[in-house]
This record gives C-alpha cells, structure tokens and sequence, in this order.
C-alpha cells in the first residue's frame, strides 16, 4: 500500500480539536463537533468535501451533554441516510441543520443518549431512559413517539438496508444486537442472533462498505479492538491496544496520551480497517493477510477522530485543532475509477451485500415483543455459540474465559447449590 496523499487541509478557527467526525453516508457532508469546557458548550461544524477539498459551511453551539450518569460526553448527532439533513441533541431539543439554514427543531426525549435515523429516513431512533428497557421511536416530521425495545450507544448500519447492528449494554456483558428496520412505528425488530461482549463502554458499531466485517471499539475499562465477520459472526481479531495502567503518565500522575474513542473507519478497501493513534500516525490494518501498515509522521498530533467520507477519502482530526482530508490508494484499481465502472462496483457491492443480509436474517428471527431481551438471545463470542439451555449447564469456567462467562457459572453454581 502506498503513502497517502493529502487533499485538503484546515485549521479550526478557535484551536479547538475535533472529537468525533460524522460523515454523511451518500453526500459530501462532514459534522464534527469539538468541547468548549470554559464556554461550557460544544460546537458543531459542518464541511463540504466534495472534489479533495474542505470548506466549512457553518458552525453553532449546543450545550455540553450530561448522561444519566452525571458524565459529560459528547452530543448525539446523525445524519439523515438521503437528505442533507444532520440531527443533533441541544438539551431538550433536537436541533437540525440543512445546507438552507437550521431548520425547526424538536422536542427531545428526556434523557436522550444516542440517535440515528433507520436506513429508510423515515424514523428517528433514539435512546433514552425514559422507561424500563425501552427507548423512543419519532417521527422526524412531527415529532410524534412511540416506545420501543431498549438500546444504546449508537446503530451501525448493514450497506444492505436490511440489517443494523447495535448494542445493549451492561458491565457483565454487553450485546450487540442485530436489527431489521421496519417494526411497529418504525422501531428496529431484534433479531435472536447476537454477539456477547465484555463488559461494558463499547462504541459505536461499524461495518464494512462491502458490509463482510463488523469492527467494535471498546471498552471502559481497556482500549480493545474487535473484528467479526459477517454474517458468521466468526471473530477475526481481537487485540488491546492499550492498557490503562500502561498509558504514559507525566511527573503529575496523569496520562499523556489517550486513545481516542471515535478512532476507526474503513477507507474504500473494504478489507483494510484504519486507526488513529494517540501518536499521531494512522494505521493500515489488512484484515485478510493480518498485515499492518503505519503511515505518518509520529510527530503529527494525536488524532482525536477519524471517519471516512462517502467517497471513501479519510477525514482525521488531531489535537492541535487541524483536519485533514486524505485520499487512499487502491493498489491496482483506479482510485477514481470512470463512472460507468464505479456504478458496476457498486451495483456488485449491494448484490453481494444483500445477499450476505439475506443469509444472515435466514438463519435468525424476530425477538418476541414481550419477556426479557437476554431471555430471547442466542448469542456468540465468536468463537463459540450460546443457546440458554447451553449456558444452564455450565457451572465450571477458567480464569481465560470471558468475564461475562465466569460469572454465569458462577450464577449457575450457586443456584445448583440452593436447589440441593
């Protein structure tokens, strides 16, 4: 793979760094918000980058988000999956962006944690504590709610349409739960088959452009690494990138250098999943032949966010307030193939796309409306399958397993011993 090439390059006007990027999964739309802790507000801003350029085409404030657990993070945004449409959460409100000017906005869930928009546009998903195990559907023009089954964090969607992915998460296991758009009221219908986690504090699901790899970020208490295959569900990688008690620290204790949480994204080679690193360089990983590459300079600031537009250029933001928009080259492919031939590529990228959803949901079925979601589960760490009747008969576990497995045995243990 040879050296990337830089399109455009930018400075933020304040000097504040970007901390998550969104591009805009069809247009040449980039978001990206940055902290502003003095001013106790983040700042939202939008970019054209369309022909290898940057251009900013506006900016506003928005209140700095509290969770329901008194944290700050950072405002749940999402882009409309058609229209130039960016929705993102302002307290009580959901505000929206269009290239005309912000459009009206509406009221939001109270607790709002995470958005997106279902694969069609119609619905507006959002995840919010308003209730027990259930989250909100809207309808995007009126506003209008109605509950649904539980989710968080944020939805990654198939390139299909037909399958979502996202989490339900818990500090003994978090699940990542597959989806068909659709349901009552525009809610997801969860699927049985689902992947098991550790722990808790994963981000955002992302799949492939050709949709064949799922890659987790994660988690809250180490900075990991997790790569399936779809639709196996088969794990392909799983690393740590870091530990916490190995971050470097200054002569004051506290750590130099962090990793950031919105580091990932896969440029147009389906199988080569890139990251940003705390050292300033962006990491080629090849999935196939478990190949990395770094290209950089380790003197560059760190990256604190990394997308990848909807023409399959990378976006990167750094610590010193600088966004850069590079072009990827393909190898033997032109990276700008005619467009009789980048419509094939596509065409050929959603049969087989849909084709990998369709034996997906073939061999999975809806969650039923009532009972508990884990109740409902058959689930993978990708390596090995876990029914309930499975998982009743395990009481032994080894300090290698998974935490989430040592704990049902232990659970099971303990009931076997009350039973007697």
């Amino acid at each position: 793979m040879t050296d990337l090439a830089t399109a455009a390059h930018l400075l933020t006007g304040d000097g504040l760094p970007v901390e998550l990027l969104a591009c805009h999964p069809r247009l040449p739309l980039a978001a990206g918000i940055s902290t502003d802790e003095e001013a106790d507000r983040s700042r939202v801003r939008i970019w054209d980058c369309s022909g290898g350029r940057l251009r900013e085409l506006a900016s506003f404030d928005v209140a700095i988000f509290t969770s329901s657990w008194g944290d700050y993070w950072l405002p749940p945004v999402a882009w409309h999956p058609h229209e130039p449409l960016l929705t993102v959460v302002d307290e009580d409100l959901l505000r929206h962006w269009t290239p005309d000017g912000r459009a009206e906005p509406l009221p939001a869930p109270e607790g709002c944690e995470a958005l997106a928009y279902s694969p069609d546009g119609r619905a507006l998903w959002v995840a919010a504590p308003g209730g027990h195990d259930t989250s909100a559907v809207l309808d995007p023009t009126t506003g209008a709610t109605t509950p649904a089954r539980w989710w968080d964090t944020g939805v990654g969607a198939h390139p299909s349409g037909e399958v979502v992915a996202t989490l339900v998460s818990d500090q003994s296991a978090t699940f990542c739960v597959f989806a068909r758009p659709g349901g009552k009221g525009g809610a997801m219908r969860q699927q049985q088959r689902a992947l098991v986690l550790e722990v808790d504090g994963y981000g955002t699901p992302l799949f492939s452009p050709d949709g064949r790899y799922l890659a987790l970020r994660g988690n809250a208490y180490l900075e990991t690494l997790d790569v399936f295959a779809f639709p196996s569900l088969r794990k392909v990688l799983h690393t740590v990138l870091t530990r916490n008690e190995e971050w470097p620290r200054n002569e004051e204790g506290a750590r130099n250098e962090e990793w950031a949480r919105h580091d990932l994204a896969f440029g147009p080679q389906p199988g080569v999943l890139w990251i940003g690193t705390p050292g300033g360089t962006l990491i080629a990983l090849d999935l196939a032949a478990r190949e990395a590459v770094e290209h950089g300079d380790p003197g560059d600031a760190a990256v604190t966010a990394l997308t990848a537009t909807a023409a399959g250029e990378l976006l990167v933001a750094r610590k010193d307030g600088s966004l850069t928009l590079l072009t990827v080259p393909t190898g033997g492919e032109d990276a700008t193939p005619a467009p009789d031939r980048a419509l094939d590529r596509d065409l050929d990228l959603a049969a087989t796309a849909g084709e990998d959803a369709a034996a997906f949901l073939a061999g999975t079925r809806d969650v039923p409306a009532d009972g508990d979601l884990d109740d409902h589960l058959d689930f993978t760490d990708g390596d090995h399958d876990w029914d309930r009747e499975k998982l009743a008969e395990v009481t032994d576990a080894s300090p290698d397993d998974p935490s989430w497995l040592r704990l049902r045995a232990r659970v099971n243990r303990l009931f076997a011993e009350h039973a007697d």
